[in-house]
């Protein structure tokens, strides 16, 4: 199933929606919030079953993946208007015309990780981690407070299953992970300026993964 599917009415809900409710933002030095268990267990099954098969490291379109029904239903409640008036609540920002863009990611290699912050065409990161456990030590992201120090910690997140991280983007939502390599799955939704961000993003990114298929690197 491609990303043009459809889900039916009957579809399960995956998002809960009153958690993140309950959950405040931290406002230093950037806001951010993180909801554990955002998926709950049995729909945490439906998607696993359904996730993409992602053996390359890097951020996939969706148009250029193959997945199941449980995982084009859960695509379609991130898009939805319910968790677009939940974000826009809860970081006070108006989202009401702003288009949503979605990358999928499967798999890391130990160059992944550097601290940055997103392109400043992105509001809101939000990003849903798909790993039944983590035990590794690296790719637990972190929140930082400078551009310069991994050990700089506002707050480390594992990516464990059903667990959501949310940040506003700004000139210095700073985040990284330390190295790791393998199987590492996560979902990244954003709200952001305007269709031309994400034609261009859907370019480049569906050209960079075309490249890493034809040239996959050695991990």
């Amino acid at each position: 199933m491609t990303a043009a599917a459809t889900t039916s009415a009957d579809s399960p809900h995956f998002l809960d929606l009153a958690a993140l409710a309950r959950t405040p933002v931290a406002r230093e030095p950037f806001p951010w919030l993180v909801v554990p268990g955002f998926i709950a267990g049995p729909a945490r099954a439906a998607l696993a079953r359904d996730y993409p098969q992602i053996d390359e490291p890097g951020s996939f379109p969706l148009a250029d993946l193959r997945y199941g029904p449980a995982f084009a239903a859960f695509i379609a409640e991130l898009e939805g208007p319910a968790l677009r008036a939940a974000f826009a609540d809860k970081f006070d920002i108006d989202l009401a015309d702003r288009p949503t863009m979605i990358t999928v990611r499967g798999h890391a290699r130990a160059g992944d990780g550097r601290i940055h912050t997103d392109t400043r065409t992105k509001l809101i990161t939000v990003l849903v981690y798909m790993n039944e456990s983590w035990e590794a030590a690296g790719g637990r992201l972190r929140l930082l407070r400078s551009p310069d120090n991994l050990d700089d910690v506002i707050a480390e997140v594992p990516p464990a299953a059903g667990t959501l991280l949310a940040f506003r983007v700004t000139p210095h939502s700073w985040h990284g992970h330390a190295p790791v390599s393998g199987p590492r799955r996560v979902v990244q939704l954003n709200w952001v300026e305007s269709d031309g961000v994400v034609r261009r993003e859907r370019l480049r990114h569906g050209l960079s993964a075309r490249v890493k298929r034809l040239f996959p690197r050695r991990r």
